[in-house]
């Protein structure tokens, strides 16, 4: 890599580096995953608390909080080449005061598309283009088989939940609806934005075919399916992965056939 060679990451910040990157700070752990997954490990020296795949990483990283609060003088002290952030994880006040530290490259996602530009970025990033083109055929070929399997399915209306006290629901604008209309599931909450607080009342019963409540951030369990059909009387309701509807980068290889269990046992 030449000196001063200047990058964009995806809002077309230009990112200005002297060298491949060889110390690498992840506060995103989709993206954190996505790093192993390009032969990256050993060039990762800061994570955060939420980075759990793969699992021993948290054993042998070093870990400088979460991804809306962080512990600089840690960061500082790993003394990175560039560290990796997301528009919706991270808060600008932080990455503010992380650029006063390292370059910082910011992913924003919210396709597949999306996702398959970021590979190919961290890619030429880290001198990892052959991996990354590897990665991004073989999520391809993945995703056209998906969309074989579920050409011939019903379109049903869908509501997906993130949260409760106060529940919150995914919008339009977000990676998790765009997986879903993938998944051939309207979504019940697509007039609104992001991920909005909603009221649910039982007066009229809601409509929605089918009701997802995640496993993450909102740690849905069983238990809260009776709870949840007291408002959705007449839709299935499943607790589903969460890190299978909104973690983007490589974990699309292990989502396209998670998605296909859920159509196939309901």
């Amino acid at each position: 890599m030449t000196e001063n060679l200047k990058m964009k990451d995806q809002l077309s910040r230009t990112i200005q580096l002297d060298k491949i990157p060889t110390r690498i700070i992840s506060l995103v752990p989709s993206q954190t995953e996505l790093l192993v997954d390009l032969g990256l490990e050993p060039s990762i020296v800061g994570i955060t608390k939420f980075c759990v795949h793969p699992k021993h990483l948290k054993q042998s990283k070093t870990i400088v909080g979460g991804t809306k609060s962080i512990n600089i003088d840690k960061i500082k002290a790993l003394q990175p080449d560039i560290i990796l952030c997301n528009k919706e994880e991270n808060t600008q006040e932080m990455i503010a005061d992380l650029e006063q530290i390292a370059p910082v490259h910011i992913s924003d996602i919210y396709s597949i598309e999306d996702c398959m530009e970021l590979i190919e970025m961290y890619g030429n990033l880290f001198s990892k283009e052959i991996e990354a083109k590897l990665l991004i055929q073989n999520i391809s070929d993945a995703l056209t088989d998906f969309k074989t399997f579920i050409c011939d399915k019903p379109k049903l209306k869908a509501a997906y939940f993130i949260w409760k006290n106060p529940w919150m629901v995914a919008g339009q604008h977000t990676f998790i609806d765009a997986l879903l209309r993938l998944n051939k599931f309207e979504n019940y909450y697509g007039t609104y934005q992001r991920y909005p607080e909603i009221t649910l009342d039982n007066n009229p019963p809601q409509t929605a075919d089918v009701v997802l409540l995640s496993s993450e951030p909102f740690p849905f369990k069983e238990t809260h399916i009776e709870e949840i059909r007291h408002f959705f009387p007449k839709a299935t309701i499943l607790v589903v992965d969460g890190e299978m509807f909104s973690w983007y980068g490589s974990r699309l290889l292990k989502a396209f056939d998670y998605f296909k269990s859920l159509h196939q046992d309901h």
